[in-house]
């Protein structure tokens, strides 16, 4: 057997959104009064999980949905302009072909996703779980998984940040890492994800049997 419901990150697993990030930070870190960061310094902190990243930048917790509100606002301006990743397309229209159920749980906004996705693949996904929450991924994962009406054992999240990672395992659900997003693989395989994705036309490989019987 394997997933018949496959809950997709976005920023980093989905979109290549990482390089209109970067350009932004400085802005966002001057309108909220944190400190900025140069090139090789954002490239450094790629290996560290977002409350590391908070801290180095001197972001108190309070001032992330202020961030995190300025990020999806620009980001909605310039969603022309953020690609997705090459092969990410043809990956998710197999996987609806072969019965795989498509979700989304994102801190971006609905908007902004269906944006950069289109409406061709847009439609592909049966639930969308977006905008950032107080309660984080977990939450939504669970809500998602309730409302496909699948076990959680056949459920998988694909993110390419450990805190995905961490949310997919208190959802109850496996995880499986994306070697293409912000953080390092080498940094991910640190959480132990049951699956992991060199490639986006890897992503096919949810397809194949799981390593272990559902629960």
């Amino acid at each position: 057997m394997s997933y018949r419901l496959a809950i997709f990150d976005f920023d980093g697993t989905l979109a290549d959104s990482f390089p209109f990030f970067i350009s932004v930070f400085n802005q966002i870190a001057d309108e909220h009064g944190f400190r900025r960061v140069g090139a090789d310094e954002a490239q450094h902190l790629r290996h560290h999980d977002t409350r590391a990243i908070m801290r180095h930048v001197g972001m108190p917790a309070w001032k992330l949905p202020l961030a995190s509100r300025s990020f999806i606002g620009l980001m909605r301006e310039n969603a022309a302009h953020i690609p997705l990743f090459e092969g990410v397309g043809e990956a998710l229209r197999e996987l609806d072909r072969e019965g795989v159920r498509l979700a989304i749980v994102s801190s971006n906004s609905e908007q902004n996703v269906r944006l950069v996705l289109g409406p061709q693949l847009s439609s592909l996904f049966g639930h969308y779980e977006c905008g950032m929450s107080i309660f984080g991924k977990a939450g939504r994962i669970r809500k998602v998984v309730k409302r496909a009406e699948v076990a959680p054992g056949h459920a998988l999240y694909v993110g390419d940040q450990a805190m995905d990672a961490e949310a997919a395992r208190k959802a109850g659900v496996a995880f499986g890492a994306v070697s293409w997003g912000y953080a390092p693989i080498e940094a991910l395989r640190r959480s132990g994800p049951e699956r992991e994705f060199g490639t986006p036309a890897e992503l096919l490989h949810i397809l194949s049997p799981l390593r272990t019987p559902p629960a």
